[in-house]
């Protein structure tokens, strides 16, 4: 019986150690961390303190940058849209299909692969919240491209033209996952709650949240508690201190969401991302008849779309307690938002290769050890045109060195403000930076193309003039231009119809949410207060007739009674891809493009 005893003592005393032996390696084996990225829309690299501006107020972020990694030269696309697609892929936005924020060159092209494609794959739990603007149809919808859970306005800001009618950033109706969600609250607040109980909801498994902001994007409407902080401040515009309004509430709702990691016992083993997408937008001002500088730039020229380094180098912060980062350094090697997918892939120890070229690269150990990274030249421009064009306002970088539209060299280490072109001092750099160029274009150009739409994937989809493929002008992009009543020059937009039968083409003037008739005018209109802008009165036009054109097809026209909704027009239609082509002739022989479109398939 003792010796029994013995064994027994023994096997419970093994049993301990096994026991013991796997908690201490699981401690040694963290855990995937997870992953939030925070960007914000129009926000420049001097819209916040800790980069010199005394003005504005954000705390959060300003303390944020002393608990991880500041990259000081990094940079971005011009425009919003371009970069979102460059972050997500790690690809330049000219090989992806979004060189335009408008015009349906703002479609992520259906074979790319995004971040949360990678990261879903690899039993992440995905979700993003915000601003999407890579697409409001399929197969371009978050919920298409890797994230499981979504919740977005539509077109690229709020009250942009595929945006629920009439949101103006408070109390607005929002897609859930492709479905209108009435709301509560100013927008901001909205899209870091409903981060806030993804991560709350998912804190036991990886995940990955894509916090994506249209702030301090116009309009410039903002919390009048917000536009209080800056009201006596004689150096803003009236706007710019809405705009920095706008970045406060931002700061505000950034420390709840880090204090909320805190609360979950997760911020250690957490990768949170700070950033934005452009230079600023509003937040730098010069008065042309008196010189008068209104607000700060960090000393740099240029702003929102511009190819100079205001235009494109703007704030990052990555922050990863578990992940021996460089905490509080600030690094100022060549980095940009394409790098983001093959470092994370690399910090959360996914294993990832892709099969396009790449133009970001791996800076995970530039994050953590201070590896300097490989000498690398970078592009960015700005096209906003309907096809990429060489050479359109162009920035080759290399290191400090600034090689702008092939002709004017800066270094921007002793000169911020690119005022002294040294081009004919260096003719041997310029020449290499523009043989890296020729080099890069011709790959990217092989590349180009335009995305298409899917119709037939729902019963009922709904396209907009926002995405139409206009060549020479802007399509009415947003509500107010909506209501304006103006004219739009018919312009085609590129379809796939996933299924052959017959639909139904319901030509709108305003959108099926509005209730409102073909003929209507609006009467609806608000004026504009210290903190928000006005809606101005949807002016009445007045059809005779619609058309519809589909690829080579014969044209379908039917006369419009002003006093219905829509003018129907029902077609048969081939699987595959084609041209669609929808709009009215006016009482007065003018032809207009129609605003909304809702394609329905026919139930045989």
């Amino acid at each position: 019986m003792k010796k029994m005893n013995k064994y027994i003592g023994i096997i419970a005393l093994f049993s301990v150690f096994i026991s013991c032996k796997s908690k201490m390696q699981e401690k040694e084996t963290p855990k995937q961390p997870n992953v939030i990225i925070v960007i914000t829309d129009d926000q420049g690299y001097g819209d916040v303190g800790h980069n010199g501006n005394t003005i504005i107020k954000t705390p959060a972020i300003d303390n944020f940058a002393t608990q991880g990694v500041r990259l000081t030269n990094y940079h971005v696309g011009t425009t919003c849209a371009p970069t979102r697609a460059g972050l997500l892929t790690g690809r330049n936005c000219n090989r992806n299909g979004v060189w335009h924020t408008i015009m349906g060159a703002s479609m992520l092209n259906r074979e790319e692969v995004t971040l949360a494609d990678v990261f879903k794959n690899n039993g992440y739990k995905t979700g993003m919240f915000g601003k999407w603007h890579l697409g409001d149809n399929h197969p371009f919808t978050p919920n298409d491209r890797g994230f499981e859970e979504a919740f977005y306005h539509g077109g690229g800001g709020i009250g942009q033209t595929p945006d629920y009618w009439n949101n103006d950033y408070f109390d607005g109706t929002y897609l859930r996952n492709g479905n209108p969600e009435k709301t509560e609250g100013y927008c901001t607040d909205v899209w870091f709650d409903e981060a806030i109980k993804f991560v709350e909801n998912k804190k036991d498994s990886p995940f990955l949240c894509y916090l994506s902001l249209n702030a301090p994007h116009s309009p410039f409407n903002v919390p009048q508690e917000y536009y209080d902080m800056y009201k006596d401040e004689e150096s803003l515009l009236e706007t710019q201190k809405r705009f920095y309004g706008m970045i406060t509430n931002i700061d505000d709702n950034f420390s709840k969401l880090l204090k909320k990691l805190d609360e979950l016992e997760i911020a250690d083993n957490t990768i949170v991302i700070f950033t934005t997408d452009n230079g600023t937008s509003n937040g730098y001002k010069i008065d042309k008849e008196t010189g008068v500088i209104h607000g700060y730039n960090a000393s740099m020229r240029g702003t929102k779309a511009s190819e100079y380094e205001g235009g494109h180098r703007v704030p990052f912060i990555i922050r990863w307690p578990n992940g021996k980062l460089n905490t509080g350094k600030s690094l100022s090697d060549l980095t940009a938002h394409v790098d983001l997918l093959p470092t994370l892939s690399t910090l959360a120890n996914i294993p990832y290769t892709s099969d396009k070229v790449m133009d970001g690269t791996d800076i995970s150990a530039y994050l953590t050890d201070s590896t300097p990274i490989k000498d690398r030249y970078l592009v960015t421009d700005t096209q906003r045109i309907s096809w990429p064009e060489k050479g359109k306002n162009s920035s080759v970088m290399d290191g400090d060195w600034r090689l702008i539209n092939g002709a004017e060299l800066y270094n921007t280490a002793n000169d911020p403000g690119q005022t002294n072109n040294v081009a004919e001092q260096h003719p041997e750099r310029v020449s290499n930076m523009n043989a890296f160029y020729e080099t890069w274009w011709e790959s990217v150009i092989k590349e180009v193309k335009y995305s298409t739409i899917d119709l037939g994937v729902d019963e009922e989809e709904v396209i907009t003039c926002h995405d139409a493929r206009t060549v020479d002008y802007y399509p009415p992009w947003n509500q107010t231009m909506i209501r304006t009543g103006k004219p739009m020059k018919p312009a085609s937009f590129f379809v796939n119809f996933v299924k052959p039968g017959k639909y139904t083409f319901q030509l709108r003037r305003w959108p099926l949410e509005s209730g409102m008739s073909l003929g209507a005018e609006i009467l609806d209109e608000i004026p504009a207060t210290a903190t928000t802008d006005a809606r101005i009165r949807g002016k009445a036009m007045k059809f005779v007739k619609a058309f519809v054109k589909i690829g080579d097809k014969e044209i379908i026209t039917v006369d419009v009674d002003n006093a219905s909704q829509s003018a129907d027009l029902s077609v048969a239609v081939e699987q595959g891809k084609t041209e669609l082509l929808a709009w009215f002739e006016m009482e007065n022989g003018e032809l207009t493009n129609a605003f909304y479109i809702n394609v329905k398939k026919n139930i045989n």
